[in-house]
């Protein structure tokens, strides 16, 4: 299977030794430190969604707005479809007139009104450390989940989150409001911190997914946000939550996962298994061999997804995330037919 391999800068210290701030680095300097870096204080919470709200928010306003329209059925305005009367349903709701026209009685379905639950589903394994230029992925996870977090709760509905990682299990029960968002933002901070102390090993989305559809009773927007780095057979439990829920799948990935520069020869570790071994960028066979894997891995992910029958949202480190929230719209306003024609088959 593909893995990316995490490099370390050849003044940092042996191979023996962990990296002090535990993200790869780029060129020959060390990586500026970010606002996420382990251990920061309760009150760089606030200040990170302080930031996000001015620097993201303010851009959306008027952009992303309006009511969740779920795909479920039941009382509501907007008419969904009509179907053979049954004995429990309700009298009130008979079409009389295409019961007269089919000689047989027919009830009116409804587009359920309804607040939105929304669960994030998020992949904290050690893969999502790896970035370059600006924020690794783990800092692109953090700031994404929080805007979003943020703009559902504003207009009144309830978020949670499940957490998976190396030691980092977590779950964080739905709720409203910003003291929500501070409570998932400051819980992704106590997970990066505690799994960053624990063994590493191999991921296994497998076993997540499947849990996560135990926590998620009622019918809810789902998001999974990962980078899809881990061993086979993850698609399975992902469709089975899609026959339920509103799934969206969020795929993070670097732009570097995918084509490797010619920067010399350099020391390379994996993020998960801690092997590290030498290699010679410069030569232009093994960045084709790496471009050509990368490029086959990448059809293998988008196979797995369109097997799970799920929509994909992609979001790497170098993206504006309001342009990907503008991405993210687009995606849902192109979806309530498709959703509410699934709806009477789940």
């Amino acid at each position: 299977m593909w893995r990316w391999w995490q490099r370390k800068a050849a003044n940092e210290p042996d191979a023996g030794t962990p990296l002090p701030s535990g993200r790869p680095v780029a060129g020959h300097g060390a990586a500026p430190e970010s606002a996420g870096a382990t251990g920061a204080p309760a009150d760089d919470t606030e200040a990170l969604l302080r930031r996000l709200e001015w620097t993201v928010l303010r851009r959306l306003d008027g952009q992303v707005q309006g009511a969740h329209r779920t795909f479920m059925r039941g009382g509501g305005l907007d008419l969904a479809d009509l179907r053979e009367y049954q004995p429990h349903d309700d009298v009130r709701h008979i079409d009389w007139n295409v019961t007269a026209r089919l000689q047989q009685p027919h009830v009116r379905q409804y587009m359920e009104d309804r607040d939105l639950v929304a669960w994030f589903v998020l992949d904290l394994s050690p893969s999502l450390s790896f970035g370059t230029d600006q924020r690794d992925k783990r800092q692109l996870l953090e700031e994404f989940v929080t805007v979003l977090a943020r703009v559902l709760v504003g207009h009144g509905n309830r978020v949670g989150a499940l957490l998976y990682g190396q030691g980092a299990e977590r779950v964080l029960s739905p709720g409203g409001g910003r003291p929500q968002v501070l409570k998932l933002l400051h819980l992704l901070r106590q997970a990066h911190a505690s799994g960053s102390d624990s063994p590493s090993t191999e991921t296994r989305l497998t076993d997540w997914l499947a849990s996560a559809g135990h926590f998620c009773k009622r019918r809810s927007a789902v998001f999974v946000v990962s980078d899809f780095i881990s061993a086979p057979g993850w698609h399975v439990p992902l469709g089975r939550l899609a026959l339920r829920h509103d799934v969206l799948a969020v795929r993070l990935f670097d732009p570097l996962e995918l084509n490797l520069p010619d920067l010399g020869l350099l020391p390379l570790r994996d993020a998960e298994s801690g092997e590290r071994l030498w290699v010679d960028t410069h030569d232009r066979g093994f960045r084709e061999r790496f471009a050509k894997l990368a490029a086959e891995r990448e059809v293998l992910l988008r196979a797995h997804l369109a097997q799970a029958g799920v929509d994909t949202l992609e979001l790497a480190t170098d993206d504006d995330l309001a342009d990907a929230l503008l991405r993210l719209a687009a995606l849902r306003r192109r979806r309530p037919s498709t959703a509410a024609a699934q709806g009477g088959a789940r």
